[in-house]
């Protein structure tokens, strides 16, 4: 079993469910030859911080064992504005409390807007790579990769991808999510 453990972009908002990244990163899977089951642990307008508050009671919810979490956190604090030293913190907590669980991740990066100014994009971006290689877990570097400001692959907000737009996040990511599988 796959834990996607995120925010709104995990959670598939906006989108039917059949539609959303869960949903259609098991359909994927599974398509593959893997028999995966992918649950949805994504909760809309989540920080990593009440990411945080909510992963220990989360991981019980499951009622077993992930083979893998993917760590999908920080687009709601950059949007935010948030320290990125906040950010930092939190995500280091969950990436350690799963550690200490012996639970493989697969830590999804984000990226952050270039109105921000070039030191907090700098000092942003530079989080994912940083607590993946400390942890020792796989990293995909940007969850948005190829959709990010395509207006045909976004929902009106211009922020969350439509069916389209997940569709080609999870033909993206699926040969890491394999990789992070076997690990």
């Amino acid at each position: 079993m796959i834990w996607a453990f995120g925010d709104s972009l995990s959670a598939g908002y906006g989108l039917p469910p059949a539609a959303g990244f869960t949903a259609r990163l098991q359909a994927a899977l599974r398509q593959a030859g893997v028999a995966a089951t992918v649950r949805n642990g994504g909760v809309a307008g989540d920080t990593a911080a009440q990411a945080r508050a909510r992963l220990r009671w989360g991981l019980r919810g499951l009622g077993t064992t992930p083979d893998l979490v993917i760590v999908e956190l920080g687009a709601n604090d950059m949007l935010r504005g948030l320290p990125v030293g906040q950010t930092r913190t939190n995500l280091d907590a969950i990436l350690t409390e799963l550690r200490n669980r012996h639970i493989p991740v697969l830590l999804a990066g984000m990226r952050a807007a270039p109105n921000l100014g070039p030191d907090y994009v700098g000092a942003f971006e530079g989080i994912y790579p940083a607590l993946a290689k400390h942890h020792r877990v796989a990293r995909y570097p940007f969850f948005l990769e190829g959709v990010a400001g395509n207006r045909p692959l976004l929902q009106a907000d211009g922020l969350h991808p439509n069916a389209r737009g997940v569709e080609i996040i999870v033909g993206r990511m699926l040969p890491s999510v394999r990789s992070a599988l076997k690990e």
